[in-house]
């Protein structure tokens, strides 16, 4: 990465030396707990998986580190070209396989799926694939999804947000970036435009309607300060985008939560 690229952090975001380190120790720490040979990650040329690759070679060295490229016919021919990048800048093992045939096979009896609909076929083909290499290789999934993802549930339920463990789940993608940059990452990840690329010319911003760094300066005064709306206005951010970022958490908090089961009330041993 360019000496010369600054990247700015807010005041609120968390040092990424620190980050870097704990987020290793953590990977370690639960490698170690499980007994697995290491980590599988799917490497979308994204700087989500870039990171968390990343952050698995540092805790784990390379040989650990097992990536899958996971294209698509519609997929951007820079996301494999990426991808590919981030693995052999980590000097990582990395194949290649493509999920065309899979998906088509599923969509040929599914014609009048929309792209939304398609979009969530192919990422969870996607985490198939990946828990399939779990399997063979004795490797943990490694999640590559962050908090702002997360707090507006722009995720695929058993898609990408499903992972054995996950080290970046709680940091912003501001921090993320932040991570990339500190990682010295190659630049193509960091300086691209977000997108989960699920179909052609998909943007993750404009999908949502508002900047991730919009969205995460929000998220961290409401959730982490508990600021009220009121309170938010009165440090600059607009009422339409209060209550758009307020209503999608909202809408999707099912997606934090483990699904609700019926519960019984059983007796237990009688006393005595």
């Amino acid at each position: 990465m360019s000496q010369d690229y600054v990247l700015e952090r807010p005041d609120w975001a968390l040092d990424p030396g620190a980050m870097a380190d704990r987020c290793a120790v953590f990977i370690k720490e639960t490698i170690a707990r499980t007994g697995m040979n290491g980590v599988v990650i799917g490497l979308s040329g994204g700087i989500d998986s870039a990171v968390a690759a990343g952050l698995a070679v540092k805790a784990l060295g390379p040989e650990q580190v097992f990536g899958i490229c996971l294209p698509y016919k519609t997929s951007n021919p820079d996301s494999l070209a990426d991808g590919l990048a981030v693995a052999k800048a980590l000097g990582m093992p990395v194949e290649t396989l493509e999920i065309t045939p899979f998906v088509d096979a599923f969509l040929a009896q599914r014609p009048d799926a929309d792209p939304v609909r398609q979009g969530n076929v192919m990422a969870r083909a996607r985490m198939i694939a990946l828990y399939d290499a779990s399997q063979a290789t004795g490797r943990l999934v490694l999640g590559t999804g962050n908090r702002t993802e997360w707090l507006l549930g722009y995720t695929t339920l058993h898609g990408d947000e499903a992972c054995g463990l996950n080290p970046v789940g709680q940091l912003y993608k501001t921090e993320i970036r932040l991570l990339a940059d500190h990682l010295e990452l190659p630049r193509e990840v960091l300086s691209k435009p977000p997108s989960a690329d699920l179909w052609e010319g998909q943007s993750d911003e404009e999908e949502l309607g508002f900047t991730y760094a919009e969205a995460d300066r929000l998220l961290y005064h409401v959730v982490d300060e508990g600021l009220a709306p009121r309170q938010l206005e009165a440090l600059g951010f607009k009422p339409a985008i209060i209550e758009r970022v307020i209503a999608r958490m909202r809408s999707q908090a099912f997606k934090r939560v483990l699904p609700p089961v019926c519960e019984f009330d059983r007796p237990g041993p009688e006393n005595g």
